[in-house]
């Protein structure tokens, strides 16, 4: 079972991870008691009776693989002093999915929202309450149409750009004498003329002013705003078409920076939302402000 897409929120100071497996939620139990002897928190409240219940429960509803068996024996150990239960040890005897012990960087206990919620209200019913809201304001965050948008627009301008380039294969190359081993600097020409007119700069200049944002992995196009990449989207196609009608990259560049301008311009007086850059997860940038700025 693959675990994908780590995110964090702030419940009383700690930072709790949280992640997805098999398209659903799960919360790191370790992280909400670090600093308190989290596995011995952890154990305690596995060890009880109402807890053991609990857990046997969820399990009967969401995993037809539960070893119904194994559970009746926790069950009916479970409040004597000598009963010990480890998340290990429930997940091995009983074949569990609400909770999982996962290595590495985000190593730790997680158990599925719905047992992480019960979990913090045994640790306090505020704590429980705060992570609820907190957890919530992440699914509204991520749910909002602004960021779903950005991230189809994303897509699009990646789709676009194999259509870009096919176009340069098609249309430049063919007038030129290069070996095949350099079309790749053909390639990254043409995506700084669309990245000059539209962000005025190359993505050399924008990796060598943002080094941090750059060894993440993020480009210059990461970071635009929904209404940048609707532009951009514009640029590539209309780039395609200026090469497919032999204009030179002088004159393309001076049209696609003019239409870059205009655009822009229109889209972001209609839509001051989707004028705002998305730097990363939790930071936006406003870019009407940025551009007042300069």
């Amino acid at each position: 079972m693959l675990m994908t897409d780590t995110k964090k929120i702030k419940v009383e100071d700690k930072l709790i991870s949280i992640v997805r497996q098999n398209d659903q939620d799960y919360i790191c139990l370790t992280d909400m008691v670090r600093g308190e002897e989290g596995n011995d928190h952890i154990r305690n409240w596995m060890r009880n009776r109402n807890t053991v219940e609990f857990l046997g429960l969820w399990e009967t509803l969401h995993n037809p693989e539960f070893k119904g068996v194994e559970f009746d024996r926790f069950r009916k150990e479970a409040g004597l002093n000598t009963f010990n239960l480890t998340p290990k040890k429930w997940i091995e005897a009983t074949n569990a999915i609400g909770i999982i012990s996962r290595s590495g960087r985000y190593g730790g206990t997680y158990a599925h929202k719905d047992l992480a919620f019960e979990f913090g209200a045994w640790i306090s019913p505020m704590f429980k309450l705060l992570l609820i809201k907190e957890f919530q304001r992440l699914k509204e965050i991520e749910n909002n149409r602004y960021n779903l948008e950005w991230n189809v627009k994303r897509i699009l301008t990646k789709t676009n750009y194999r259509v870009h380039t096919d176009a340069i294969k098609n249309f430049i190359i063919p007038e030129r004498d290069y070996e095949k081993d350099k079309e790749w600097l053909i390639y990254a020409e043409e995506a700084d003329l669309l990245n000059v007119s539209l962000f005025g700069c190359t993505a050399k200049d924008w990796r060598d002013a943002n080094p941090e944002l750059a060894k993440n992995g993020m480009n210059i196009r990461d970071i635009a705003s929904i209404n940048e990449l609707v532009v951009l989207s514009n640029l590539e196609n209309l780039n395609a078409l200026m090469i497919e009608r032999g204009l030179d990259k002088r004159e393309r560049y001076l049209q696609l920076k003019n239409v870059a301008q205009k655009q822009l311009s229109i889209l972001n007086d209609k839509d001051f939302i989707r004028s705002v850059k998305k730097m990363n997860e939790t930071t936006y940038l406003n870019n009407n402000n940025r551009q007042k700025n300069k």
